[in-house]
Order: structure tokens, then C-alpha cells, then sequence
């Protein structure tokens, strides 16, 4: 019998407003080092990446402003952190690429989306530069004229 075809779903959060503020240029993906109690939010979804970005101190990329939630299960003795840093698990070549890009002006490094691979969370990052105002209004409007055609073509499709 083969597999099923059909993958589950293995995104955590994504990101929404980093399409909105930035033009995404480059990719990479980013193990993280999380403690119990954050994997255990990440399984509930309890996690958010609004206003979370990445910086790059003495050779190594930190998670700041991503906030978990932790559960009311987590123990009693532990006080939980839901804003601390985490660091996150490049080899040297991407992080002197996300470095680089960093330097020039107008470019940031942000988190786009948090999701399994296999039983490993790994972190999608993004090299992106900022977008003004009239970008911004330019993409809604090619969203709006996109659902538009959209509509447009499935009338003529019921017709």
C-alpha cells in the first residue's frame, strides 16, 4: 500500500505582518533551542511572532520579542519567561550572510514562521528590507484586484 499523500499540517505561527511591513528577499531555516514548558506552548499553539526580530551578537542569532505563553501546567517552582531571547541554531555561513545583509541600510532579519519538521521546531527567517507607506498601499491593491479577477472569473466559470 503506498502512503497517503495528504501531509499534516505541521505549521505552528506564521507571521502575517512581515509580509505586510517587509519585502522578503532571503530565506533560511533556523533550529531553535527551547526549554520544556516552550515546546509544550508550541504543541498548544501558544505562541506569537508579531514584533520579533533577530540580532546578531558575538557570532550567534538570538530570537528577540516572540512570545510564548506558558501553560498553567508548567510547574510551580519555575517562574516562565514568555518574552526571553532564544538562540537559534545557524551554521557559520548562513549567519555571515544574515550578518552582511543586517549591515546594509534599510534591511532587518525577521522571523517569518515557527513549524515541526519531524519532532525537531524549526524557525523560517527572513532577510527583508522595509517597506514605505505607498509599497504598502500598493500591495493592497493588487490583493483587492486580484480578488476581484477572482470573482470576476468564477461568474463567468458559473454562467
Amino acid at each position: 500500500m503506498s502512503k497517503s499523500s495528504k501531509q499534516d499540517d505541521t505549521t505552528i505561527v506564521v507571521n502575517k505582518k512581515a509580509t505586510h511591513d517587509y519585502f522578503i528577499e532571503d530565506k533560511f531555516e533556523a533550529g531553535l533551542a527551547l526549554l520544556g514548558w516552550e515546546v509544550k506552548s508550541l504543541r498548544e499553539k501558544k505562541v506569537q511572532l508579531i514584533d520579533s526580530h533577530i540580532f546578531v551578537k558575538n557570532g550567534e542569532a538570538w530570537l528577540f520579542g516572540a512570545q510564548f505563553a506558558p501553560l498553567p501546567t508548567v510547574s510551580s517552582h519555575y517562574v516562565a519567561d514568555p518574552k526571553r531571547s532564544r538562540k537559534l541554531l545557524l551554521n557559520q555561513r548562513e549567519l555571515a550572510r544574515i550578518f552582511a545583509g543586517v549591515q546594509q541600510k534599510g534591511y532587518t532579519c525577521i522571523c517569518t514562521k515557527l513549524y515541526w519538521k519531524g519532532h525537531l521546531v524549526k524557525a523560517q527567517i527572513a532577510l527583508a528590507k522595509g517597506k514605505h507607506e505607498y509599497d504598502k498601499r500598493q500591495t493592497e491593491k493588487e490583493r483587492e484586484w486580484n480578488m476581484d479577477k477572482r470573482r470576476a472569473l468564477s461568474k463567468d466559470v458559473k454562467r
